[in-house]
């Protein structure tokens, strides 16, 4: 156990090889893709990464998604070094979309209303720095219009007395991916239906910058006052209309 911990520690590349396919379960895309000039992308962190990945594959206008590790210091992490709380790693999903079919505000809208950003290194039952919440950007573009969804959100919690947002929000460079059995965890045959986020049922109306593409009808498919509703719905994509 001391050896284990003294390689991560040391940040000694693990023997563990993680293999993973590229093929989105769901979506059935390639979820290694870079995305193109179209598209865009962002890296997300709402407790385990099961249940967070669900929430932003159902979204229209998602090319693809995959769970990783981002954050820390340890190259190439397996899910138990993370697990450690060793590597500084969060659990996270990255997001590439289509930029004419859904805009990043709708995404920083699910982000926000699917979890509680007030919880510090925690999401309900899990514990643990890996499970804070988090935004880790690579395009500085989108720097400005993330901080701006921050403030309103919360100025939305201060009308209930919910707390300070504890959401660690800094540019990237490097995402690991999680393990194949990981990936679409909750779309696999036969898997644990787990998802331990706290959604503050608190909503994140218009702010600075926001240009939302998605119609109502899509939000009602996440209905927050329903306990594990990501969990209850099925695992297809939502269309946009009416």
């Amino acid at each position: 156990m001391f050896k284990f911990l003294k390689k991560i520690m040391n940040n000694e590349q693990s023997t563990y090889t993680k293999e993973v396919d590229s093929v989105h379960r769901i979506l059935k895309t390639d979820i290694k893709k870079e995305p193109n000039p179209k598209e865009d992308e962002i890296i997300f962190g709402c407790g385990c990464f099961w249940g967070a990945e669900k929430c932003f594959w159902k979204l229209p206008g998602v090319v693809t998604t995959s769970v990783g590790y981002a954050g820390g210091d340890k190259s190439n992490p397996s899910y138990y070094e993370v697990c450690s709380g060793l590597t500084g790693h969060s659990e996270v999903v990255r997001v590439i979309w289509n930029k004419s079919e859904i805009d990043i505000s709708d995404l920083l809208k699910m982000f926000w209303e699917c979890h509680d950003p007030t919880q510090k290194n925690r999401q309900g039952n899990d514990m643990g720095t890996q499970y804070r919440s988090a935004i880790f950007f690579k395009n500085d573009n989108n720097k400005k219009i993330i901080l701006a969804s921050k403030e309103q959100y919360q100025k939305e919690l201060n009308k209930k007395n919910l707390g300070s947002i504890k959401t660690e929000i800094k540019k990237v460079e490097t995402y690991f991916y999680a393990e194949k059995y990981h990936q679409q965890y909750l779309a696999a045959l036969g898997n644990r239906q787990y998802c331990s986020a706290a959604p503050t049922k608190v909503k994140l109306g218009n702010f600075t910058g926001s240009s939302y593409k998605l119609k109502e009808n899509v939000w009602e498919n996440f209905n927050w006052e329903v306990d594990k509703c990501v969990l209850r719905s099925d695992n297809n994509p939502i269309k946009n209309s009416i």
